[in-house]
């Protein structure tokens, strides 16, 4: 391949030259290029290699179809982005791209050894061959493969691009801006509908921009579109998925094409909701299978026409063209009348029509019938090819540095398919086309095969006196899958098109096998001989073309990723040195360390505290729902385990929050306030949770019920005062609440006033000491805080973290559900059988608890350990084993949930889920760690006043 620049035609402004760099070095183009145009200008052939045999590559297609010219394009500082089609990048000034999967250059590649090698890669070698030793996989194979194979690096620095989104919704949307799709936008222009009209290039136009005869109408109708009120037009838009209900996925690019980076965002997300979609997406040319139909300046005819016509570049000095379809004959005719050079056209059909051979007569352009491309010379381009005729007679060599191949058409029926629309078969086409639709869409133009490109044939592979198992045909050029790599998937016993796919990842490069799958397809139709519609049809899915995370993530980036939710107590606690940690949405303080403390230290001191005094927490971020109505009652009984409708108001309950399958998924303390309303709480990370789930129990399962549900999560701010004095501490600060023992009983709720602000004053405990949970409204909470904190300083009042807490809740054999449980602990599994109503007909996950596999021996069961040695406090997440002395890899019997140093205790304690763990109270198990195994013996959860006295005082 010999480009170079026409000297006049394209559309392309030549009164503005463009400098961009290309693997460091420095090239130029004008505005209105692409990267590939600009680089074929500039005689450049060689664009990738390809990523399993490390092949050089040069460019197939002119637009998003291309597989092979993937580069990585640098914008500045941590503005990376790999794997763009260089077909796609409009060049600016200062444009910096480099090519892919190649070391130490394109040119010269140390990965092309794995070429010389392809003998010992066919389809599926990696299921073969690194099967054994299975260790050398992780620290061996898959290091290797990795950095054998690929495409571009991901990015290592923060994007610091904005990306934005937007919903819209139309009546009409048009997907293509070619010409059926103008023609379908300016007829609706004329009609009240809301249209939108969307086109992955720079310019509306499609196969116009190729044909400077179409240009005057081209400008015309934009020129009508752009003026109608009712018409939106977005050029560098995607298309790249059809969801339900006409549900539309785009994103726009607005700042790659710009030479400088701005505030505006780089792209932005399209969610287009569509009365009506019609698909315009044309048709894509399809390559033709040979020897060496992959060496660089063999391409589609096609793309030669649209790089001539549309940005005045020749792609070569001397084209062969190797058709099977006449579209390839009127490409190199208009390339010819462009002044190009024409070497030979090949067509390996036996007939075509009159009227080509005679303009091919007319051009002296010289025709070989009956004959087929069987090799083709050249490492970096091609330098010459070699033809015989379909026979196998009289071969020949043809000098040339472009060979064009025009294989036919095949419909792009990608989105259509995303909508779950059906599709058909049409012998005449050798394509799938539209069939029936799945939602309110239509295809019109090429994509609906609705096209004039004239008559082709259909081959599978071309004909050749060459051994077939020694060339090197390739159906997908991105993953150097084979012609004889599918002949193998279907020798080894693949029958489904789809298992072919699978096995030799054909189809499976990032486009998609938008030049392979029909091809793949025709070959294992003639190998399996049955027709094409026999063997099935690979399934497109989104994107259409790879996109972006910044586009979809949108506006969802650093703090707006997730929103760090803060209590309004937090403030305080930062001031007063409080280390945070994230839990869910919410940031919480850990502890509070004083000089010279570290984590450990500081816990302990708060730990003591809240045994000997009183602590102070900020439970603020506690899930907390209202559930009223004269049903609530009724719901919860039929939601939790345990009963609900004999709780009486001014009492409060442990709720256990089951799913379908038995398995725990919430719990709280809740608190009956009257007869019809509810004060219920989650775990922090659980309340959004448990919310969906009871609308969804309310509104599918049990709509007769009158019983409304409201978040209070940030309606209340929470205060949990702990310790033997916190009574001592609240008495003076209470109105209407008499905090006696007798009159305000452990598991109690009452409400008044406490320094004037009103309360609802739960007398629970999470430590196992005698305590309360204030809740205030929100906006009070930091105001009560520091008054608590004054008030409490006669009794050394201590603040404590959440570090502090699982270490208390740990000592009385509370769990916390997410640490303790894993999604597959039931009720009984965590010793809370007790939870459990045995008297209720019914609740969520009641029948589940019957199961089989539920009540069978040998469950891994919650269960408290003590180690051998006092002071040896065991990793979270260590696995427990029976016996230490077993082989490798021994017997997991469970692991290790919770563990801590107790100071109260003075020796570490822990919690886990063992097998069959309640039967064996008393026996020694093992856990191996990193310095040997560790010897712990099973016994009961509660390590601390086991009998509860302390709670009741």
């Amino acid at each position: 391949m010999s480009g170079y620049r026409l000297p006049a035609g394209g559309r392309i402004d030549r009164s503005k030259p463009v400098a961009f760099e290309f693997d460091g070095k420095r090239y130029q183009g004008f505005a209105g290029d692409t990267l590939a145009s600009a680089l074929l200008a500039n005689g450049v052939s060689l664009f990738g290699r390809s990523f399993k045999y490390h092949r050089p590559r040069g460019l197939l297609a002119a637009g998003g179809e291309e597989p092979n010219a993937l580069v990585s394009v640098h914008r500045g500082p941590g503005r990376f982005t790999p794997n763009l089609r260089a077909t796609n990048v409009e060049i600016h000034d200062g444009l910096n791209a480099s090519s892919q999967n190649r070391w130490p250059s394109l040119k010269t590649d140390f990965g092309a050894i794995n070429d010389r090698l392809g003998m010992f890669f066919p389809a599926g070698f990696y299921n073969k061959t690194f099967m054994w030793p299975r260790s050398f996989w992780d620290r061996l194979y898959e290091p290797a493969i990795r950095k054998m194979a690929g495409l571009g690096d991901a990015p290592t620095e923060v994007d610091p691009d904005t990306y934005a989104a937007i919903y819209a919704h139309c009546d009409l949307l048009i997907v293509g801006a070619g010409p059926a799709g103008l023609d379908a936008a300016l007829e609706a222009s004329g009609t009240a509908k809301r249209v939108i009209l969307i086109d992955e290039q720079d310019e509306a136009g499609g196969g116009a921009l190729a044909d400077p005869a179409l240009w005057p109408w081209l400008d015309r109708s934009m020129k009508a579109l752009n003026a109608a009120a009712n018409v939106t037009v977005l050029t560098r838009t995607t298309a790249f998925g059809y969801y339900h209900d006409n549900f539309v996925g785009a994103v726009q690019r607005l700042t790659d094409h710009l030479p400088e980076n701005s505030e505006t965002p780089r792209e932005k997300l399209w969610r287009i909701r569509a009365g009506e979609v019609l698909l315009a997406q044309g048709a894509i040319e399809r390559p033709l299978v040979f020897d060496g139909n992959d060496t660089p300046g063999v391409m589609l005819s096609s793309a030669a026409k649209i790089f001539a016509n549309r940005y005045g570049v020749a792609v070569g000095k001397s084209l062969a063209l190797m058709a099977v379809h006449n579209s390839g004959w009127h490409d190199v005719f208009a390339l010819k009348k462009a002044g190009v050079g024409i070497a030979a056209i090949i067509d390996a059909r036996d007939a075509v029509d009159e009227s080509l051979l005679a303009e091919a007569a007319a051009l002296g352009v010289a025709v070989y019938l009956n004959h087929s491309v069987i090799g083709v010379k050249g490492r970096h381009q091609v330098t010459s090819i070699e033809i015989c005729a379909n026979s196998g007679d009289g071969r020949r060599s043809i000098s040339c540095d472009t060979l064009l191949m025009a294989g036919g058409w095949t419909p792009s029926v990608h989105l259509w398919s995303h909508s779950k629309g059906s599709l058909k078969w049409r012998d005449n086409l050798g394509a799938y086309v539209p069939d029936q639709p799945n939602e309110n869409c239509r295809s019109i133009g090429a994509c609906s095969g609705d096209w004039d490109f004239g008559k082709g044939a259909v081959f599978d592979v071309l004909p050749t006196p060459k051994d077939q198992a020694r060339i090197k045909a390739f159906v997908d050029f991105q993953n150097d899958v084979t012609a004889k790599d599918i002949n193998l998937a279907v020798r080894e016993g693949f029958r489904s098109i789809e298992h072919i796919k699978r096995y030799t990842t054909n189809g499976m490069a990032t486009d998609q096998g938008k030049t392979s799958n029909l091809n793949g397809l025709q070959i294992a139709s003639t190998a399996l001989a049955k027709a094409v519609p026999d063997i099935g049809l690979t399934t497109f899915r989104p994107p259409y073309t790879p996109q972006t995370f910044g586009a979809l993530a949108g506006h969802a980036k650093g703090a707006l990723f997730q929103a760090t939710r803060t209590t309004n107590i937090d403030g305080w606690a930062e001031e007063n040195g409080a280390i945070f940690e994230l839990v869910a949405q919410w940031r919480r303080a850990r502890y509070f360390p004083k000089f010279g403390e570290d984590m450990h230290a500081a816990v302990n001191r708060e730990c003591r505290a809240v045994r000997t005094s009183v602590g102070i927490f900020d439970a603020s971020t506690l899930g907390k729902i209202e559930v009223v109505g004269p049903d609530a009652a009724e719901f919860l009984n039929r939601m939790y385990t345990n009963p609900w409708k004999a709780l009486e108001p001014g009492r409060c309950r442990y709720g256990l929050l089951l799913k379908e399958d038995g398995f725990i998924t919430d719990d709280g303390v809740s608190a009956r306030l009257a007869p019809d309303r509810f004060h219920l709480t989650t775990t922090t990370g659980g309340a959004a949770r448990v919310l969906n789930m009871m609308e969804d129990y309310l509104q599918t399962e049990w709509p007769d019920l009158n019983v409304w549900l409201t978040s209070t999560t940030e309606q209340y701010a929470v205060i949990a005062l702990q310790g033997p004095n916190a009574r001592k501490l609240l008495e003076p600060l209470v109105e209407g609440i008499d905090l006696s023992a007798e009159a305000f009983p452990h598991m109690a709720i009452r409400e008044g006033l406490i320094c004037g602000i009103p309360t609802r004053l739960f007398r629970v405990s999470f430590t196992g000491e005698l305590g309360f949970e204030i809740n205030v409204p929100t906006a009070f909470g930091r105001t009560l805080w520091e008054r608590l904190m004054a008030e409490g300083a006669d009794y050394g009042i201590t603040p404590y973290g959440t570090e502090t807490m699982h270490v208390l809740r740990a000592e009385k054999g509370f769990i916390i559900v997410g640490q303790d449980t894993d999604g597959t602990v039931t009720p009984y599994d965590a010793g809370l059988d007790w939870a459990v109503g045995k008297k209720k007909p019914d609740f969520v996950g009641r029948r589940s608890l019957a199961r089989p596999d539920i009540v069978a021996a040998g469950r891994r069961q919650l269960v408290g350990l003590l180690t051998e040695d006092p002071k040896m406090v065991l990793e979270e997440g260590a696995q427990i084993v029976a016996d230490p002395n077993q082989s490798v890899p021994m017997t997991m019997i469970g692991h290790v949930t919770s563990s801590y140093w107790s100071e109260t205790l003075g020796r570490s304690i822990a919690m886990a889920l063992v097998a069959n763990g309640h039967a064996m109270t008393g026996e020694t198990i093992y856990v191996p760690m990193p310095d040997g195994s560790h010897k712990a013996t099973i016994g009961s959860m509660v390590f601390y006043d086991p009998e509860g006295a302390r709670l009741h005082v």
